[in-house]
């Protein structure tokens, strides 16, 4: 199973070195490596040019936002699986795609999740939250549950059938994904009880509290758009259900 992997990134030459190596240590034998930059101007562009031919498509230009870049890299994919690896993240370890793909394989799912651990920025081995998806139920979705966002990975075939990341949202666009495909659609998936990714502290929604709210308000929106209707209790138990995942 070839697995496409997307890295975007812009103005990050602090870590992108750390995603790109991760990646390329991967022991799954058929990886295609695709890096999205934004015409970064920090040095990021000769880092990820110092690899060479080990990263598959290097595309650097302009772009208008984060699920922008991630389209046009998914439109680049060749491979039966896609998914992301963000230039501020990392593989929990060498063999979280070969797990990846072994499930896919077992399960004959559209689709697979894991678990997810925030770590310090300067230190990853220092974790912040620990997030576990536990096992697939469609209704958790109304009690603010969603699969971490870098651990989920989609058959290609399923972005060509129901559509990419709705640029529309500024911070809620893969909550909104998900909620599509899962919820909306019921593409079959399968949980894989194990941490994948290690992700830096400082995601775009959650920088600031402004930011927060415009997060949670684009949640509910994500419904909306979808022509859903939640309960009222929805919106805010998704961002409560994160304090369980503190340490």
């Amino acid at each position: 199973m070839k697995v496409s992997i997307i890295t975007i990134v812009y103005n990050n030459r602090e870590t992108i070195a750390d995603a790109i190596e991760s990646v390329l240590g991967q022991t799954h034998p058929d990886i295609e490596y695709i890096v999205v930059d934004g015409r970064s101007t920090d040095g990021t562009v000769e880092v990820v040019k110092s690899y060479g031919g080990r990263i598959s498509t290097f595309v650097s230009e302009k772009d208008n936002g984060l699920y922008d870049a991630i389209n046009k890299g998914i439109k680049l994919a060749t491979g039966d699986v896609i998914g992301l690896l963000h230039s501020d993240d990392l593989f929990y370890a060498p063999d979280a795609i070969a797990q990846v793909v072994a499930t896919f394989a077992r399960s004959g799912a559209e689709s697979v999740y894991g678990d997810l651990l925030y770590v310090r920025k300067e230190n990853t081995e220092k974790i912040v939250r620990n997030w576990v998806s536990g096992e697939y139920n469609r209704a958790n979705f109304l009690y603010g549950w969603m699969p971490p966002h870098p651990t989920f990975y989609v058959k290609r075939e399923v972005y060509n059938n129901l559509g990419l990341y709705n640029t529309q949202f500024k911070s809620a666009a893969d909550y909104e994904l998900m909620l599509r495909y899962l919820y909306k659609y019921k593409i079959s998936t399968a949980y894989i009880p194990a941490k994948l990714v290690k992700m830096r502290v400082g995601g775009k929604s959650n920088v600031t509290l402004r930011n927060r709210i415009r997060a949670n308000k684009e949640d509910y929106q994500a419904w909306l758009t979808n022509g859903l209707q939640p309960p009222f209790y929805t919106r805010f138990l998704k961002p409560l259900r994160k304090l369980t995942q503190f340490i």
